[in-house]
């Protein structure tokens, strides 16, 4: 370790970071005790003034480290890939930006491992950097038997930026799916709340009115073959676990090949291949710096061969696009999002009144000639006024046994 004061300035990708999260994601070395420490003692300052290890970050500010804390990071553990896992990695990736990989997911390959599942999206994102660079974070996720579209951030900082844009449904999806029948709406919004279907230990979920949560999806009739199955667009509203499946499935049109909620009624009948047919085509998300991403995920072959055999003309959609937009809130959603909002206000209020008494207790008491006063000595001169209720006649109005409120 370094025996010098170092000086490190923030960059733009741990903008709105906590200081002790810093020092995990940059210098691990040093627990978090010992960043307490350094930051109780005024050895651990932001632009030279004191911090604390909960305070948050800006982009520019210069945080002093002091001695022993600059250690150099070593590498990280990197996960040892076979050379078919990465030609897999390089098949499936479809661009790469400073802060976002953008993936198209084959059908049957889950996003994240689980009981006997080995192989996945996440174990093969050591192929997308080196020993030296962070690894990439998955942001959202995709069924193992949906394709299309995945997003995965290249940085901590970008992980959080897209998370936050996925949570607050600020990111935009639109899904492809081939249905069983045809809708007698063409184009509409199905509004059903989900909840876990019980006995299933969380594994499905069902429409459920009286407990379940809040789940809207916007859907289009593209082209139908006969009333034999129709090609649809949707786009998701809200984020719930298998809302376009279960959704779909209320209205009385499984998607095909989704026999875990459409049983053989989501089946067709001849060469059409019995894989699930729902595929994340299209994905506009805001980027750091302001960009936009907007990319489009190619048809896996199974689906495109489907479409060929129903006569689907895979160029309408994208000339037609289902447009964008929010649902509006309901009243409880809206108070529950007041309630956030004044629970985070009270929380920076608290820290600026905690800040500002610690500021207080730094400063030791004044004295004759700015000595401090001896313990029992006698204050000379009038007593200080504690508030501007009455010199006499007892307390002030509202003041009670604890004296006057503040």
């Amino acid at each position: 370790m370094a025996d010098e004061v170092r000086q490190f300035t923030v960059e733009q990708d741990d903008d709105g970071i906590r200081v002790d999260r810093w020092f995990k994601r940059h210098l691990p070395q040093i627990g978090f005790g010992m960043v307490g420490k350094w930051a109780r003692t005024g050895q651990l300052r932001v632009d030279g003034k004191r911090v604390k290890p909960d305070a948050r970050l800006e982009a520019g500010q210069v945080l002093r480290v002091p001695p022993a804390g600059d250690a150099p990071r070593g590498p990280r553990r990197v996960r040892e890939l076979s050379d078919e896992d990465r030609e897999l990695a390089r098949e499936i990736l479809i661009s790469r930006t400073k802060a976002a990989l953008v993936l198209n997911k084959p059908p049957g390959l889950a996003t994240q491992g689980g009981t006997k599942t080995s192989r996945h999206i996440d174990g093969l994102l050591d192929a997308y950097a080196d020993a030296e660079d962070p690894r990439p974070r998955l942001v959202h996720r995709l069924d193992k038997d949906t394709s299309g579209l995945l997003l995965v951030a290249r940085s901590p900082g970008s992980a959080a930026f897209f998370s936050k844009r996925f949570s607050t449904r600020d990111a935009k999806k639109v899904y492809w799916a081939l249905i069983t029948g045809v809708p007698d709406v063409m184009e509409g919004t199905i509004e059903a709340p989900l909840a876990k279907q019980p006995g299933t230990g969380g594994e499905k979920m069902h429409v459920d009115h009286e407990n379940g949560q809040r789940a809207v999806t916007r859907y289009r009739v593209i082209e139908r073959a006969g009333n034999r199955a129709a090609w649809v667009e949707m786009m998701p509203l809200t984020g719930r676990t298998h809302q376009l499946r279960v959704h779909m499935t209320a209205i009385g049109h499984p998607i095909v090949g989704d026999g875990k909620y459409g049983g053989q009624d989501a089946f067709l009948t001849g060469s059409i291949s019995r894989k699930m047919h729902l595929h994340a085509r299209r994905l506009v998300i805001e980027a750091p710096g302001g960009e936009t991403l907007d990319e489009i995920a190619n048809l896996p072959e199974h689906f495109a061969a489907s479409m060929e055999q129903l006569g689907f003309d895979p160029s309408r959609s994208d000339a037609e696009p289902l447009e964008f937009g929010r649902p509006a809130r309901t009243p409880a959603e809206k108070k529950q999002a007041a309630k956030r909002h004044a629970k985070q206000v009270r929380k920076e209020r608290r820290g600026e009144r905690k800040q500002r008494g610690e500021v207080k207790k730094d400063k030791p008491p004044r004295g004759k000639l700015g000595k401090k006063s001896a313990p029992g000595a006698k204050r000379k001169g009038p007593a200080p006024k504690t508030s501007r209720g009455p010199a006499k006649g007892g307390p002030a109005k509202g003041a009670g046994a604890r004296g006057p409120r503040r």
